[in-house]
């Protein structure tokens, strides 16, 4: 096993790194709605998903996770004038929507 290690680790380490990346590259499911949102002054992941509440069935932790992911956000820090995507919407992902707030 060692030899095998030893002669190939590059390949396998590529192939690893293939399939991972795939995974993460891999988008929203089919069946899912988002909608694009533009943050306003005092917008948080959180107030968001209470505002939002009734258009998804997670819990508010579920939301800012999913948004992190979507997102690529480290923490649920957002800034005024971002533009995010949101699990919620009436129309697929590829016919996003802008929010401007409130």
């Amino acid at each position: 096993m060692r030899k095998l290690w030893s002669n190939y680790y590059f390949a396998i380490l590529l192939i690893l790194f293939s399939f991972a990346t795939a995974l993460l590259i891999n988008g929203p499911d089919e069946g899912e709605n988002y909608m694009k949102i533009k943050v306003a002054e005092g917008d948080t992941l959180w107030t968001l998903s209470n505002e939002f509440s009734n258009e998804h069935s997670l819990s508010p932790q579920q939301f800012v996770s999913l948004v992190e992911t979507l997102n690529g956000i480290s923490g649920d820090l957002i800034y005024p004038g971002d533009e995010i995507v949101i699990p919620v919407g009436e129309s697929p992902a590829d016919d996003i929507k802008i929010y401007a707030g409130e």
